[in-house]
Order: structure tokens, then sequence, then C-alpha cells
């Protein structure tokens, strides 16, 4: 049987705002995509340009939004949301 580390998922506590370990890997890997994409096109890599690099960030991050969702309604709680289509769009929930 494998035993599993608890921890609290929250970072940071600042007041009513809590900051998860899940959103500050999402930054974190958002920022790597960013410095690492713009250190390739500066070195010669020309399949890109900086705004369409800037373009592909805004892309994976409204992927990134849409897909957590949609993995919540579809694998999670299908029944609820269902049954409550409209809670679908109240992502702060």
């Amino acid at each position: 049987m494998l035993i599993h580390p608890q921890f609290d998922p929250v970072a940071i506590h600042l007041g009513p705002l809590a900051v998860h370990w899940y959103g500050l890997m999402y930054l974190l890997g958002f920022a790597l995509f960013l410095t690492m994409g713009k250190y390739r096109l500066k070195n010669g890599n020309d399949v890109l340009t900086v705004p369409q690099l800037d373009d592909m960030l805004m892309y994976g991050a409204v992927g990134v939004v849409v897909g957590g969702r949609l993995g919540e309604v579809l694998f999670y709680q299908p029944g609820y949301y269902f049954s409550h289509p409209l809670e679908i769009f109240m992502v702060w929930k």
C-alpha cells in the first residue's frame, strides 16, 4: 500500500486570498515557457516571432483554465454539474 504525504495544498495565505501550490507551478511553467522561448528566438530559431510566442502563451493559459474546468466537470463531479449546468461556468467555485 502506498502512503502519500499529507501536506497543505495552500502555499501562502495572503489575508482572504490563498495561493495554492498548483497555481505556483502553473506560473512557473508559463514563466519558463516565455523565458526559454525568447532565449531560443534570440539564438537563431526563426520559426516564430516574439508576438507569436506571446500569443501561444495566451492560448496555453486559456487552455489550462478551460481544460481544468472540463476535467472537474467531466471526471470528478459529472452528476452534479449535469444537474446544475449553469454552475459549469462558475470557475470560482
